[in-house]
């Protein structure tokens, strides 16, 4: 299963046995699987600045998910051809993303911890700049808030470019597929198939069921005057029919198309322009060149961008840990987190498990999850989760790009 619960309460004596007690029962049961969670000591500011970072990391978290599945989604659409390869693909600092999450380090290079808090809310209001992050200069949350932004924003510049190329190649191989009545041509006939350059003469294309090759054959001299004799030859042939060459002469040629769709074959509007072939075939070998070339370069920019991506989103989980657990708990900083990663089978079981282990946290907000009918005044749990613990999801599956 790919859903964490990443959870906090206090770190104190009474708690920690909580915790050993939580351990215990999961372990013994199957319930899930558990690893702390090392979130290092941030500066803590004011009441007022974390109450108001609350808010805005809540807004980053969802912000910084969905870009990061934009990222894989768009990762499986560029290996079309490779879709089984696709998962290996999704790694955060060279490693998968599990063990990524499982083995998490807070990053004090690229996310210094030297700045105070007041200092990140103060540049939530930059968040909307397209620019590439300095971490020495600015707050963690800046740095994290330009990043994701800059890598949206030149994801949709990059992918459109790509998509451009794609679209327009898929356009022209199109053409080369399809029956013969629709298929292009360019790749199937050839100079010496034509009359050229004659006053009098011309050269049509007529598509045959093969049902008819015979019946074609005997009747193809007659459909009007002036056929030239000995002058069909079947050029290329698909799973429906042929395609046949006639040569008759212009003047007859209305009156031939006319009988000819009477007999049920059916004469293609096509006229030999060896230039015209020519760039058709230059511009799909072109287009297939750029989109091999663009192919490498712009793998390895979505890869390095999903890492950067994720790692930053799993920073913001943690921050949000954080600031939640010292606006549940209180000062001084005091709290253990954990990673959970519940058995698929055991939800609920594990949920219940955790609200009677932590139910002391919050006893108001345990009675209400015991108990979904109980209507306590002032307490809104309709529109988002609220457990007695400091409670994040952290769901992998929106990564599936099978």
């Amino acid at each position: 299963m790919s859903e964490f619960w990443l959870i906090s309460a206090p770190g104190d004596k009474t708690n920690l046995q909580a915790w050993e007690r939580m351990n215990t029962v999961t372990a013994k049961s199957n319930l899930s699987s558990n690893s702390k969670f090392h979130i290092p000591d941030l500066k803590v500011g004011t009441l007022d600045a974390l109450v108001g970072l609350s808010d805005e990391l809540g807004k980053l978290d969802s912000f910084a998910e969905s870009i990061i599945k934009k990222i894989a989604q768009y990762i499986g659409e560029v290996m079309e051809d490779s879709k089984d390869k696709v998962q290996e693909n999704l790694l955060a600092n060279g490693v998968d993303l599990i063990s990524y999450l499982t083995r998490f380090e807070w990053d004090m290079a690229k996310y210094p911890i030297k700045q105070p808090l007041k200092n990140i809310s103060e540049a939530l209001a930059k968040a909307a700049l397209n620019v590439y992050c300095q971490p020495i200069q600015e707050g963690p949350m800046l740095c994290t808030i330009q990043q994701v932004t800059q890598i949206e924003s030149d994801l949709k510049t990059r992918s459109a470019a790509y998509n451009n190329i794609k679209g327009n190649l898929q356009s022209l191989e199109k053409k080369t597929v399809g029956n013969l009545l629709t298929r292009t041509l360019a790749d199937i006939v050839h100079k010496e198939d034509f009359v050229l350059n004659s006053e009098y003469l011309i050269t049509l294309l007529v598509v045959v069921p093969k049902s008819s090759y015979v019946q074609w054959q005997k009747t193809y001299e007659s459909l009007s005057e002036m056929v030239v004799p000995r002058s069909t030859k079947m050029i290329a042939e698909d799973a429906e029919g042929g395609l046949f060459t006639v040569t008759l002469f212009r003047k007859v040629m209305e009156d031939f198309k006319a009988k000819a769709r009477e007999n049920r074959f059916m004469v293609r509007e096509f006229y030999f322009d060896e230039k015209e072939l020519k760039c058709e075939k230059e511009e799909l070998m072109k287009l297939a060149s750029d989109k091999k070339q663009q192919y490498g370069p712009l793998l390895r920019w979505l890869k390095v961008n999903f890492s950067e991506a994720f790692v930053a989103w799993i920073h913001v989980k943690a921050l949000r840990v954080f600031v939640e657990s010292v606006l549940r708990y209180g000062l001084p900083v005091n709290f253990q987190a954990m990673l959970l990663q519940p058995n698929r089978k055991s939800v609920k079981r594990l949920r219940d498990v955790l609200n009677v282990v932590f139910k002391h946290l919050d006893e108001v907000a345990a009675a209400s999850i015991m108990d979904p009918g109980m209507d306590i005044p002032g307490l809104q749990l309709s529109n988002q989760e609220y457990y007695p613990y400091v409670y994040f999801k952290i769901d992998l599956s929106l990564l599936d790009c099978s």
